[in-house]
C-alpha cells in the first residue's frame, strides 16, 4: 500500500508538472497576444498620423488654390476671366473630391484591416485567458490531490512505524520470555540431575545395606 501511494503521488506530481508547463505556455501565448495588441495600437497611432498628414496635405492644396483665386486679378471687363475662374474652381472641386475620396478609401481599408487584426488579437487574448484559467483550475485540483495523497501517505507511515514499534516490543518480550524459559529449563535440568545423583546414592546405600543384611542372616543361621 505504501508503494502504491508513492507511485500515485509520483504520478500526480508528474501531472502537476505538466499542468505547470501548460500554464507557462499559456502565459507565453498571453504575452504574445499582449505584444500583438501593442503592435496594433502602434499601427493605430501610425494610421491616425497618416490621416492627419493627408488632411494637412489636403488643407495645403486647398490653401494654394484659394491663394491662386485671391491672387488672380479680377477684371470683369475681360471676357476670358470668368471662364478662367470657372476652370480654376472646377479643378479645385475635382482635386478636392479626388483627395477626399482617396483619403476615405484608404482610411476605410486601413480601418478594416485594423479591425480584423484587433478581432483576432482579442480572440487570442480571450482564448489565452480561458486556457490559463483552466490550467490554474487543473493545477489547483492536482495540488489538492497531492496534499490528500501526502496526508494519506503520512498516516500510513505513522501506522507502519507504530506497527514496527509494536512488533519490536513483542519480539523483545518474546525473546525475554524465551530466555526465561531457557533459564528455567536449565535450572530444572540441573535439579533433575541433582535428584538423580541423590537417588543413585540412596540406591547404592540401600544395596549395600541389603548385602550386609543378607550376609548377617547367613551368618546367624
Amino acid at each position: 500500500a505504501r508503494s502504491a501511494f508513492r507511485n500515485q503521488a509520483a504520478h500526480e506530481a508528474a501531472r502537476r508538472q505538466e499542468a505547470e508547463l501548460a500554464l507557462r505556455d499559456a502565459r507565453k501565448d498571453a504575452d504574445r497576444a499582449a505584444l500583438a495588441r501593442l503592435e496594433l495600437e502602434k499601427k493605430v497611432e501610425a494610421l491616425l498620423d497618416e490621416i492627419a498628414f493627408l488632411r494637412h496635405v489636403h488643407d495645403e492644396e486647398v490653401a494654394e488654390l484659394q491663394a491662386e483665386l485671391q491672387g488672380a486679378q479680377i477684371d470683369m471687363s475681360k471676357p476670358d476671366l470668368t471662364a478662367a475662374l470657372k476652370e480654376i474652381r472646377t479643378q479645385y472641386e475635382v482635386l478636392s473630391a479626388r483627395n477626399q475620396q482617396s483619403a476615405e478609401e484608404w482610411y476605410k481599408s486601413k480601418f478594416a484591416n485594423f479591425t480584423e487584426e484587433a478581432a483576432r488579437s482579442s480572440d487570442s487574448i480571450r482564448q489565452a485567458k480561458e486556457e490559463i484559467s483552466e490550467y490554474r483550475r487543473q493545477l489547483q485540483a492536482r495540488n489538492i490531490e497531492i496534499e490528500s495523497l501526502r496526508g494519506a501517505n503520512e498516516s500510513l507511515e505513522r501506522q507502519l512505524q507504530e506497527a514496527e514499534e509494536r512488533s519490536s516490543k513483542e519480539m523483545r518480550d518474546l525473546q525475554e520470555t524465551i530466555s526465561q524459559l531457557e533459564n528455567a529449563l536449565r535450572t530444572t535440568k540441573g535439579e533433575m540431575a541433582r535428584h538423580l545423583r541423590e537417588y543413585q546414592d540412596l540406591l547404592n546405600v540401600k544395596m549395600a545395606l541389603d548385602i550386609e543384611i543378607a550376609a548377617y542372616r547367613l551368618s546367624t543361621t
